[in-house]
């Protein structure tokens, strides 16, 4: 509670209500996920945290993280906060890099070749 108010978790009913604003803003939910609203009308799922870390002196320090978990719609409320889950369960076993590897993107087909295609076919 701060300042008397109870903090509240996001719905989707708030998140499809959302309007951009001139700078970007946070949309808190909770356990360090929010919703970054950028002044283009993005939508972008962020968790922030606390790891190990050093100052510049290499002694140790608790240093502040983000870690991105995609963007509103693709990820929705349910699976953002699955991922900030499986991120707090990975930190709580000592996991240094909460980063998920990249899938490969699967472009749609033109129906025509590509470059390295064509260059095979003319070899």
């Amino acid at each position: 509670m701060i300042l008397g108010f109870a903090a509240m978790a996001l719905t989707d009913t708030a998140i499809k209500n959302v309007k951009p604003k001139a700078k970007p803003y946070k949309l808190a939910d909770e356990k360090g996920l929010h919703l970054l609203v950028r002044p283009s009308g993005g939508l972008m799922w962020r968790m922030k945290y606390r790891a190990d870390g050093a100052d510049d002196q290499g002694r140790p320090k608790r240093v502040e993280k983000l870690l991105s978990l995609g963007s509103y719609p693709a990820v929705t409320l349910k699976d953002a906060r699955a991922l900030r889950d499986e991120a707090r369960k990975r930190l709580a076993q000592g996991v240094v890099r909460l980063r998920r590897k990249k899938t490969p993107r699967l472009l749609p087909s033109s129906g025509r070749p590509t470059a390295s295609e064509q260059s095979q076919k003319n070899t």
